[in-house]
């Protein structure tokens, strides 16, 4: 009896094996007007399906290994960056100021040559 039941529940499961399928087949009408919903006559409809029923199906078949073609197409990302203004100025000026910190001991240096040379320019024409 028992064996007899589980041959039976086997079969059942697996004539059963893409329960999916059915769903889809029922639902694709309304898979195919948006993830939320369309414009009708200048009015938003929502879908006939919820948003978890539709994510629900849409796993069965991706974890089936099919392709879901439901989705909306991927916009390109945004070039254009996020967030205030005087956030990026600072971060180029803290870039300016690595780069000028890199440079800073040669240009110590050349001062101090300047400042030395007009010196020496001042005491020789006090000599002549």
């Amino acid at each position: 009896m028992a064996g007899q039941a589980a041959k039976s529940v086997a079969k059942t499961i697996g004539g059963y094996q893409y329960p999916w399928r059915e769903k889809l087949a029922k639902h694709s009408s309304e898979l195919s007007k948006g993830v939320w919903g369309y414009w009708h006559l200048g009015a938003w409809k929502p879908l006939g399906i919820s948003a978890r029923h539709r994510a629900k199906i849409r796993r069965e078949v991706l974890l089936a290994g099919q392709d879901w073609p439901y989705d909306p197409a991927r916009k390109e990302m945004r070039t254009k960056r996020k967030g205030h203004k005087v956030d990026r100025i600072a971060a180029e000026k803290r870039e300016n100021t690595a780069k000028l910190m890199v440079k800073m001991p040669q240009m110590l240096l050349d001062y101090k040559k300047r400042v030395w040379e007009k010196r020496m320019k001042e005491e020789e024409k006090n000599k002549s």
